[in-house]
């Protein structure tokens, strides 16, 4: 987290030296401001940082990728004459336990045409999840642990 905060501090301040604070210009100052972490990480332990980085980046990507895919399904589902749909409600053991980490995973989740986070059990241990084809809950509960959950558990945890 210090690391971060130094990378926007230096993003600040290439804003401010050149004297334009526009979003693509704070975005360059912190990409430059990155690439002078990497060259000091050394001095400044910043290898776990823009590892974490990188994964959080792949989390994102994996989202879009998601968001993409399952978008086009949900749009050929709804174009098709017959809607040969089995809507259902499954249960999704969660290995993520951190609050925060529950909260993203359902989101993403959420944020995915065609499924939506309806609930956490009491212990934090379920999460239950309509989706509007709900034909083979096994593979979807495969698809959420070796996508979101694993990618989640990738970036927050070390």
């Amino acid at each position: 987290m210090r690391l971060f905060l130094a990378n926007v501090v230096l993003a600040l301040l290439w804003a401010a030296f050149s004297g334009s604070f526009t979003a693509l210009n704070f975005a360059f100052g912190f990409v430059l401001g990155a690439f002078a972490l990497v060259l000091i990480r050394g001095h400044a332990g910043s290898r776990g940082y823009f590892m974490q980085a990188w994964k959080i980046l792949s989390l994102v990507l994996l989202f879009f990728r998601e968001l993409a895919l399952s978008a086009w399904k949900v749009a050929i589902l709804v174009a098709s004459p017959r809607m040969e749909l089995k809507p259902g409600i499954f249960a999704f053991p969660l290995t993520v336990d951190r609050d925060f980490e529950i909260t993203l995973l359902a989101n993403l989740i959420t944020l995915t045409p065609g499924t939506l986070s309806v609930d956490v059990s009491a212990d934090r241990r379920v999460l239950y999840v309509h989706a509007l084809d709900c034909s083979d809950p096994a593979a979807a509960r495969r698809d959420i642990a070796n996508g979101f959950e694993k990618k989640i558990l990738e970036a927050f945890r070390r």
